[in-house]
C-alpha cells in the first residue's frame, strides 16, 4: 500500500446504529464538506479528494455503520433508512445544521439515497448537492445482488477463500477501466474475517428497493440554495448512466456532467476528470 492509499479514520461517534468512525480535514474555520460513500465501499473512495479540498474547504468524511471501519454487529441496522438518520445525527453532531452552517454534500452511489433520504424526510439542509453515479432511481441492484440479498443465510457460511474471491470479483465489475489491484484489496478487506464476512451479505439483504420508492416520487422537493450537480461515469457497469439525465430531470435546476471512460467507481477510473468538476462546483459559491 502506498502512502498516498493510506487511509484512517480517528474520531468516533456512537450513532443510532452502532460506531461510527470519522474524520474531519482542513482549517476550523473553512466551509464545510462532507463526503458520501456507497455500497459496498467506504470513506476510502474518497481518500485523495478529501486530501485535496482540504485545502480550502473543511472537509468531513465518515464510514456508514455496518461498513470501513465503523462498527459491524448481529442484528446491526445497516438499511438506507437507518442511514439517512444517522447522517442526520452527523449532522447534528458536527455542527452543520444551523442556518449558515450547512455543508456542500457530495455522495457517491447510495450515499445519494442517504442524502436524498435525510433532505426529503428528516429535514437536513445542504448549501449544494453533488450526487456522483448515485442510487436514486428503480429498479435497484444487478441480479448478483438480488441473488445474496435473498440468501444471505447461504452465502454467510461460503469457505472464507471463496467468499473473498466472490467480493473481490463483485467490486471489480463496476465497469471503466477497473481498479488498481491495492485499491481493489483495500476495498475487499473490511468485508472479509468473522465480522466482515456476515456484514457484507447483511448490508446487501436490508438495502430494500422500498427506500429508494418512498422518496423517488419527492425529486422534485430538493431544494438547496446553490445548484445541485448529477455526475455519472459514462461505462458504469451497475447503474445505466441514462439514469444521469432522468434523475436531473426530476431535480428542480440540476445539471448533468459525464465523465468519458469512467466506471461506476469514478473516483478512481478518472481522479483528475472529477477533481475538476467538482472543484468548478465548488468554486461557484
Amino acid at each position: 500500500m502506498t502512502a498516498a492509499d493510506h487511509w484512517e479514520l480517528d474520531r468516533t461517534y456512537r450513532s443510532a446504529s452502532g460506531e461510527v468512525r470519522w474524520a474531519v480535514l482542513g482549517a476550523p474555520d473553512a466551509p464545510p464538506v462532507v463526503l458520501l460513500h456507497g455500497t459496498p465501499f467506504s470513506s476510502h473512495v474518497w481518500r485523495a479528494f478529501a486530501r485535496a479540498l482540504a485545502d480550502r474547504w473543511r472537509v468531513f468524511v465518515w464510514d456508514m455503520p455496518g461498513y470501513g471501519a465503523s462498527e459491524k454487529s448481529a442484528g446491526q441496522d445497516v438499511s438506507l433508512a437507518a442511514q439517512g438518520r444517522v447522517f442526520g445525527e452527523l449532522l447534528d453532531h458536527w455542527g452543520l445544521t444551523a442556518p449558515g452552517a450547512e455543508p456542500v454534500v457530495v455522495a457517491h452511489d447510495f450515499g445519494g439515497c442517504v442524502a436524498l433520504r435525510a433532505h426529503l424526510l428528516h429535514g437536513a439542509r445542504y448549501r449544494r448537492l453533488a450526487l456522483v453515479d448515485p442510487v436514486a432511481l428503480p429498479p435497484f441492484g444487478s441480479a448478483s445482488y438480488q441473488l445474496f440479498g435473498g440468501h444471505p443465510e447461504v452465502f454467510e457460511r461460503l469457505p472464507s477463500a471463496l467468499h473473498r474471491a466472490l467480493v473481490r470479483e463483485y467490486i471489480g465489475s463496476t465497469g471503466g477501466p477497473g481498479l488498481r489491484s491495492g485499491v481493489l484489496e483495500r476495498l475487499v478487506e473490511p468485508w472479509c474475517g468473522e465480522v466482515g464476512q456476515p456484514a457484507f451479505y447483511r448490508q446487501i439483504a436490508q438495502n430494500d428497493q422500498r427506500f429508494i420508492d418512498e422518496i423517488a416520487g419527492r425529486y422534485g422537493e430538493v431544494s438547496v440554495p446553490g445548484p445541485v450537480l448529477v455526475c455519472w461515469g459514462t461505462d458504469d457497469a451497475w447503474i445505466p448512466v441514462a439514469h444521469a439525465e432522468e434523475l436531473a430531470a426530476r431535480i428542480p435546476g440540476a445539471r448533468v456532467r459525464l465523465i468519458e471512460g469512467a466506471g461506476h467507481v469514478v473516483q478512481e477510473d478518472a481522479p483528475a476528470e472529477l477533481m475538476a468538476v467538482l472543484a468548478g462546483f465548488l468554486a461557484e459559491g
